[in-house]
């Protein structure tokens, strides 16, 4: 988990943990240079949790970094690793039904388990879910979508493996969709399961808004006219370049004609894009996708 300033809705989300159906747990918390209750209110918890719980100082360089790094802490020993965020609420079987698909993956395999979320508002009242996704996850979707929050997201220690090997210093977007990005890259296998297993709360202090309605898509209209999209393909073919060899070769050459697509000229790039196998999930997100492709926004 990691925290900053979070003493409003981490008792909530500390419960929600406490109280999952899959006991066989433990909590570690990297807090990014709070100054309110946040520690205090762990360390009272972990005194009632029945399971262990560590307090330890982040990075203090922003909420990728501190979950970066601490992914990335040696003395961290599981079987399984899962990424919390301090103000949402579990559901019960969250956990249980993350481990239930990750138990039947070779373990030498890297998995990654994600779902759909529930959003809610500061006072925990719905007002809507995370767009649903029905077609598969795969490499030449990661390289243009992020499907899934980090909140939701448990992996095996083969992914965690993967994931750590690549750094965890890297300038990239996010941590959930490098994750994406990583599993699927090295021929892993992720699962999206359409069911909401986390409230997600949306407030002012989100760093990361919801992905869903009118309004994200307005946002991410606006995004792409910033040439902000652009940024991130940048950051993420820099980031995959030390590792590409972790790469299956079919995704090698996904890659190669990403690349293709985003600095040929045009028609070359729309030919490149025709042929990479790239896709998002809907169909408007795919008329946005070619839209980018035609503005070389992407």
């Amino acid at each position: 988990m990691g925290t900053y300033q979070g003493e409003r809705f981490l008792p909530e989300q500390l419960e929600s943990i406490r109280t999952q159906t899959h006991s066989n747990w433990s909590l570690w918390v990297s807090d990014d240079g709070s100054t309110d209750q946040t520690q205090e209110i762990v360390e009272e918890f972990g005194l009632k949790a029945g399971a262990p719980v560590h307090f330890v100082a982040g990075p203090r360089q922003g909420f990728l970094r501190n979950f970066m790094t601490l992914l990335a802490r040696p003395e961290i020993d599981a079987d399984y690793y899962g990424f919390s965020d301090q103000d949402d609420k579990w559901h019960p079987d969250k956990v249980e039904s993350a481990l239930e698909w990750l138990g039947r993956q070779p373990s030498d395999r890297p998995a990654l388990f994600c779902s759909r979320t529930k959003i809610v508002d500061t006072a925990g009242h719905v007002i809507g879910f995370s767009p649903l996704f029905r077609r598969l996850p795969s490499f030449a979707n990661a390289l243009v979508q992020s499907i899934a929050g980090g909140n939701t997201m448990i992996m095996n220690r083969a992914a965690r493996e993967l994931i750590v090997s690549a750094g965890a210093d890297l300038a990239i977007p996010s941590h959930d969709w490098w994750c994406y990005i990583m599993v699927c890259g090295a021929g892993g296998a992720v699962h999206y399961d359409p069911i909401a297993r986390i409230d997600y709360r949306q407030h002012d202090f989100n760093l990361v808004g919801s992905n869903s309605g009118i309004r994200a898509r307005l946002r991410r209209m606006k995004m792409l006219k910033e040439g902000r999209f652009k940024r991130w393909s940048e950051q993420h073919i820099a980031a995959l370049q030390p590792v590409e060899a972790r790469l299956t070769p079919e995704n090698r050459e996904i890659l190669r004609r990403f690349q293709d697509t985003r600095t040929a000229a045009f028609p070359k790039n729309l030919h490149a894009f025709m042929n990479s196998g790239l896709y998002r999930q809907t169909l408007s997100g795919n008329i946005g996708l070619a839209g980018a492709v035609l503005l070389r926004q992407i």
